[in-house]
């Protein structure tokens, strides 16, 4: 059906100039519509194993796919710890408004589960379907928010909030008090989400980093009638392994049909 190990004949690096502000690295192949855009993690960038794997796929079925990195991640340029949520959802905006044609199936990891559902109600026109891997919805502001009152306390004295991750080489990300402040700005969880397209939610029942209690939370809110929820048993927060890509690929070539049928 499809080799996740083909011979990789890359997309190159280009770059959206924006007036004002940072350029946007991005990787992009022109295909067959509906296009799938890739919404990278926190601190990630869309050189990952899912990035690529989707790549390879998406060139197979001859179908458009773009990957790109937020501002002040990747090859992008502008400064990470400036950034807040509200910058890299202004850059997902951008790129499907700039970078794309018609409606996109959006795949979000982690974070990027929480900016495709932001995306999905800014611009609905553009949005064909959504599939979130490991969702963090809402999960910096709700990880801040049960932390003991005295460790509350102290990142609002200092201003800076250590987020212990195995991801980051020091093994915590400094999480400026700022950033989570602004990102309760854009907390869905706590009432209906007025998304209605189809959406596919995968997590791992291992993950260390977002409970995937998270992803049920979003498949209860979103007013979409068209939901499924695949739970990993073993799957952890990276979903990178073999059998995970293989579920992802699965997963896209199945709303592809769907949304080919429908039109």
């Amino acid at each position: 059906f499809f080799s996740l190990s083909g011979l990789r004949q890359k997309s190159s690096v280009q770059y959206l100039n924006r007036p004002d502000l940072p350029k946007l690295a991005y990787q992009r192949i022109k295909g067959k519509s509906p296009g799938v855009v890739f919404l990278p993690g926190f601190a990630s960038n869309m050189n990952g194993q899912k990035a690529e794997a989707l790549e390879d796929f998406c060139k197979s079925l001859g179908h458009s796919y773009l990957r790109f990195d937020y501002t002040g991640c990747g090859a992008s340029e502008g400064v990470w710890e400036e950034c807040t949520l509200g910058t890299w959802k202004k850059d997902v905006l951008t790129v499907l408004d700039e970078l794309t044609e018609g409606p996109q199936i959006l795949v979000g990891s982690s974070m990027g589960g929480w900016l495709m559902l932001l995306a999905a109600i800014a611009r609905p026109e553009k949005t064909a379907a959504l599939i979130g891997i490991a969702s963090a919805t809402d999960h910096f502001v709700t990880a801040f928010k049960s932390l003991p009152i005295e460790v509350r306390k102290e990142t609002e004295e200092k201003g800076v909030w250590k987020l212990v991750s195995k991801h980051s080489e020091e093994g915590f990300y400094n999480m400026r008090l700022e950033f989570i402040k602004e990102a309760e700005n854009h907390c869905m969880l706590q009432s209906p989400i007025p998304v209605t397209c189809p959406v596919r939610l995968i997590h791992g029942m291992q993950d260390q980093d977002v409970p995937w209690h998270v992803s049920m939370q979003v498949a209860e809110r979103v007013l979409s009638t068209d939901v499924d929820v695949v739970l990993r048993k073993h799957g952890t927060h990276r979903m990178s392994e073999k059998d995970d890509l293989k579920l992802l690929v699965y997963t896209i070539d199945d709303l592809i049909d769907k949304l080919t049928t429908l039109a």
